[in-house]
Parts: C-alpha cells; sequence; structure tokens
C-alpha cells in the first residue's frame, strides 16, 4: 500500500533543527507493529500517524519506537504543518482554531499567520495534573549528578503525557547529565499505577541556551530511541506548570532545547489561569516541510 506523507522538522523556523516527525496520512488501516517498525526505520523519536476521528477535526495517533503514546507536542505541530502543507488547514491573521484527536483526547488548535514567517500552532494541552514529589537524591543518580544539583524537589507532572519535571542549578549541572538506563527502569519500578506510562525524567535549567530564551532543557532517552530529543512539546507544557506553580517562571515565557545537538527548537509557552488553578498550558511553535512522497508499507 502507498501512503502519503511529510517529513517536518518542528518547533523550528529552519530545515535541520528542532525535532523531526514523519505525518502519515490514511493510517487507519496500518497495523500497530508496523507504525512502530517505521518509527525504528527511521530513527526518530516518534511518527504520527493521521487517523478517522468522531469527535475531532482531525484524527492522529502518536508512536514511539515500542509503543504509542497518548500525547506529544512535537507531532502535534507537526501533523498541523503538514495538513497546512496538503491545503486542509488555512492560517488567518486572526487565528484559524479547529480541533485534533490523539491518545490523550480531543486537543484545542489554533494556527496564526505571520508575515514574513511561518505560520505559529498553538497547542492547548490539558490541564496539568501534579502527581507524586520524588526524592531528588534518587532522581540524580540516573544521571550521575548530585542531589544537590537539583534546586527544586523533582515532581510527576502530566499533561497528556506524564514526566518527572527536575530543575537543575544551571547549564553546567545539565550538561553533566548522563542517563542510566537500568537505574531508570529500576526506580520506574517503584512507581504506582498512574505513574506506569511515564516518560524519562525531563530536565530543566533556568535561562536559555540563547537569546531569547528563559528554559534550558534536555530529555535523554534509552534504546531503541535516538539518544536525545532535540525538542518535546508534551513535556515542556508539564515544566511550564511545575515552574509556574512553584514560581520560577511567569505565566509566559520561551522555551529552548536542543541547541547542544546542533537543532535548536523552541516553544512560545502561556500558562493559563492562576498559579492556584492552572487551567491549562498553551505551547506555541511552528515548523518545516523538509520532504513529501509515498511511504510504501
Amino acid at each position: 500500500m502507498a501512503y502519503a506523507y511529510d517529513w517536518i522538522d518542528a518547533f523550528t523556523d529552519l530545515p535541520f533543527a528542532g525535532n523531526a516527525c514523519a505525518v502519515v496520512y490514511g493510517a487507519d488501516d496500518i497495523p500497530v507493529e508496523r507504525r512502530v517498525a517505521l518509527v525504528r526505520e527511521t530513527s526518530l523519536s516518534e511518527c504520527a500517524y493521521l487517523v478517522a476521528s468522531d469527535r475531532a477535526d482531525f484524527g492522529v495517533r502518536y508512536y514511539l519506537a515500542t509503543r504509542e503514546i497518548p500525547m506529544a507536542g512535537h507531532p502535534t505541530i507537526a501533523t498541523v504543518v503538514s495538513l497546512i502543507h496538503r491545503g486542509f488547514v488555512t492560517p488567518t491573521p486572526a487565528g484559524t482554531e479547529f480541533t485534533l484527536e490523539v491518545g490523550a483526547g480531543v486537543l484545542p488548535i489554533s494556527v496564526i499567520a505571520r508575515p514574513g514567517r511561518a505560520p505559529l500552532v498553538e497547542i492547548t494541552q490539558q490541564q496539568p495534573c501534579f502527581g507524586a514529589v520524588q526524592d531528588p537524591a534518587e532522581i540524580a543518580s540516573l544521571y550521575g549528578l548530585d542531589a544537590s544539583d537539583i534546586i527544586d524537589t523533582p515532581q510527576i507532572v502530566s499533561a497528556g503525557t506524564p514526566f518527572c519535571i527536575t530543575l537543575l542549578s544551571g547549564h553546567e549541572a545539565l550538561r553533566r547529565a548522563v542517563l542510566n538506563a537500568q537505574e531508570l527502569e529500576a526506580w520506574r519500578q517503584t512507581l504506582d499505577e498512574e505513574a506506569a506510562p511515564i516518560m524519562e525524567p525531563f530536565l530543566v535549567a533556568l535561562g536559555g541556551a540563547e537569546p531569547g530564551g528563559d528554559t534550558f532543557s534536555r530529555l535523554l532517552l534509552v534504546p531503541p530511541s535516538p539518544a536525545e530529543d532535540p525538542f518535546t512539546g508534551s513535556a515542556t507544557g508539564c515544566m511550564a506548570a511545575y515552574l509556574f506553580v512553584r514560581g520560577h517562571v511567569g505565566s509566559r515565557f520561551v522555551a529552548q532545547q536542543g541547541n547542544w545537538l546542533g537543532r535548536p527548537g523552541s516553544a512560545e509557552v502561556q500558562l493559563l489561569g492562576s498559579r492556584d488553578n492552572i487551567e491549562g498550558v498553551k505551547v506555541g511553535g511552528s515548523g518545516v516541510v523538509l520532504m513529501s512522497g509515498s511511504l510504501l508499507i
């Protein structure tokens, strides 16, 4: 079978930057094992598969090299950029609104036309859920760090996909982090059932890697995924809620990631509601179409 696809670099205005994702059309009949196999074949962290939806304007599902995940940020940006590229969505200066059904539910999407620039895609992630706090020493040991490198209590936060948000003392500690896959798996076994699908901890430091940024983050991964994710939009929403509630950032800021990989990416983040009652998190970014063609599987 032949399936139309686009290869998108997300959370960037430039090719070969941000985080890449393959977006596959008409994927309802592609079995799960082939969806996962394609992720492995591409060596990407995730691929997106457009499917029918009776709840939203468009439906899509996201896969790692091992399994489906309910929500992912850069594949959402990539999917919307692909829909724009193929004429299914038309950006307007006032914002074109529509809905996208992912595994975690229905996401409101806004696409804003910007003169001389790629359109801004804004994802409104669901109201964050704050889970269990974690022992700083235990999380630090996963990365060969000291407990003193962590300056606030790590906590599991989900805005569709759960991450353990971990605030480090600065970029120097962030650069020293090296993930121990065996220790990570042992730590995961200690989590309760609600946190079972948790991704790897999301490490963040205040201050951008480049001018204009307010935070800089890393997501280190275990095989068969790539060693590090260039930009993680779902975790950025969780991180934003964590930092906002704890008073580390204001209601608007710019998140950066991927710079040390040579794939700089950024997101415009807005917290909805108050510190006592976050109603949602807007994570906005743009994308570039790098390739289009037919997938033969």
